[in-house]
């Protein structure tokens, strides 16, 4: 079993920035993929970044490139999202995703609980 706990969220005017992180524990053997998603009210789930275990990266090229940046603390299993120059179309709930193995070779995929953005204009 893995938890992931998110945090970072909250209310921030146009302009401004916010850094959300995702901590993942529990029982497992190695995290590969560790992504952030986000739905805004009324919308489908989108991708907004991912970054692999060796840290190659990969952005929404419409909502995220040039103003995000996710990075990763292997050591303590954590994914962090800077978000920069903030819009009112950011505000959606953010969630990560994690995506790895067990011990025994089996793969897992968690999504975080969600949490929170909104940015004011």
């Amino acid at each position: 079993q893995v938890q992931l706990v998110e945090s970072g969220g909250g209310l921030v005017q146009a302009g401004g920035s916010l850094r959300l992180s995702c901590a993942a524990s529990g029982r497992f053997f190695s995290i590969n993929a560790m992504a952030w998603y986000r739905q805004a009210p009324g919308k489908q789930r989108e991708f907004v970044a991912i970054i692999t275990s060796g840290g190659s990266t990969n952005y929404a090229a419409d909502s995220a490139k040039g103003r995000f940046t996710i990075s990763r603390d292997n050591a303590k299993n954590t994914v962090y999202l800077q978000m920069n120059s903030l819009k009112p179309e950011d505000t959606a709930v953010y969630y990560c995703n994690v995506v790895g193995s067990t011990a025994r070779g089996t793969s897992f995929d968690y999504w975080g609980q969600g949490t929170q953005v909104t940015v004011s204009s």
